[in-house]
């Protein structure tokens, strides 16, 4: 457990250095905005640095207690922000003081996984049944998932969906159900981007690259430049000529091609590797967890954080459509880094309660035929 919580701070602590420097790196050629966004995530990070040691402390089990008054004050939050004024074409910020903003789309993630976690624990002897296992897990995930999606944000609602359904999954739901479910919620998804006329054209922009790199696909196809630009090593720090205008949102969804282009492919490959260990880390510790709870709740946050990535890097390098998701603990957004810091103190959380767990040699079931007696 120590080798497991160990890589997974040194993972965390990489991409966030790396994250800092290369929003400090756009000071060279944007000075004021560089500086800003360096100076705001700097802040970001001190704030989420206080939460994932506050969360790190602190059991993880009173979530229990919480589950649902958190989901309700999610809730609440998801449909204030609906009455906000509208930016770029969205509602989903809270204008907050000095600048900074607040996005409950971020805490809803959290919530909806600590509520799907709470739910599979208290009924794990219903979820083969489909009132329980389908029914009533669908309406309140529906509820979040509705109020983003209308935001619009449709990839954030793509990504809870995956995890909700991953975690009812591991809750022991049954097959033909999952089936199902999975069939109405692709089809959906098909009907709905098909028939929205930015979402088609970006999936159009996808297929015909070269067709639509001088608008649509702008973005992408500059990030592909950049990608190719950069060689093995780079350009060297600060020496990105992409970040000039070409990829709109360099500094959010799209950084990944900055790093690629100053400091060349075996960072941006170290980047997805750190990610990888990231998530082997997670499921170890969640697969230890002495709870159920404990259990789908690392599996959930592990599943969110890695399933985050890996769409960003795959739009990023032109394998999915263009989707916004920031890259964590790496893109500009205090928000969302402030929530992946918190979701990595409750994974450190559940740690230090599996390595006391063992030590006090309590008379429970090892986690993982825990999980599979309690899921049978």
């Amino acid at each position: 457990m120590k080798t497991a919580t160990t890589l997974l701070v040194f993972c965390v602590s990489s991409l966030l250095a790396l994250g800092l420097v290369t929003l400090y790196s756009a000071g060279k050629i944007e000075r004021a905005a560089g500086t800003h966004y360096f100076v705001a995530q700097l802040i970001s990070f001190g704030i989420g640095l206080g939460v994932c040691i506050l969360v790190t402390l602190v059991d993880y089990r009173h979530l229990k207690k919480i589950a649902w008054l958190l989901f309700a004050i999610t809730v609440v939050l998801l449909v204030a922000v609906l009455f906000e004024k509208e930016k770029n074409g969205a509602r989903r910020w809270f204008n907050l003081a000095y600048g900074f903003s607040f996005q409950p789309s971020e805490l809803a993630k959290l919530a909806l996984i600590v509520t799907i976690a709470w739910y599979g624990e208290r009924y794990r002897w219903a979820m083969s049944t489909f009132r329980r296992g389908i029914l009533l897990p669908g309406l309140f995930a529906g509820v979040i998932l509705g109020l983003v999606v209308i935001e619009p944000d449709v990839g954030t609602t793509i990504l809870l969906a995956a995890v909700s359904f991953a975690l009812l999954l591991m809750s022991g739901i049954r097959l033909s159900y999952a089936l199902l479910g999975l069939v109405i919620v692709v089809a959906a998804t098909g009907y709905y981007l098909t028939h929205n006329e930015m979402r088609y054209n970006r999936i159009y922009s996808w297929l015909h690259p070269e067709e639509t790199k001088s608008h649509v696909g702008l973005q992408a196809w500059e990030a592909r430049v950049a990608f190719g630009a950069g060689g093995w090593a780079g350009r060297g720090l600060g020496s990105s000529r992409q970040k000039l205008g070409n990829v709109p949102e360099h500094h959010t969804d799209f950084i990944l091609p900055i790093i690629a282009e100053e400091l060349g492919l075996a960072a941006s490959l170290g980047v997805v590797v750190a990610f990888v260990m990231f998530v082997c880390c997670g499921f170890h510790i969640s697969a230890r967890a002495p709870d159920v709870f404990g259990v789908l709740l690392g599996a959930g946050i592990t599943f969110l954080i890695g399933l985050q990535a890996f769409v960003n890097v795959a739009v990023v390098t032109g394998v999915f459509p263009n989707k916004g998701l920031p890259l964590p603990f790496i893109s500009y957004g205090g928000s969302n880094l402030i929530l992946m810091l918190g979701c990595v103190g409750l994974l450190l959380s559940i740690a230090r309660h599996a390595v006391e767990h063992v030590h006090a040699g309590v008379d429970e079931l090892p986690p993982a035929s825990a999980m599979s007696a309690d899921l049978s």
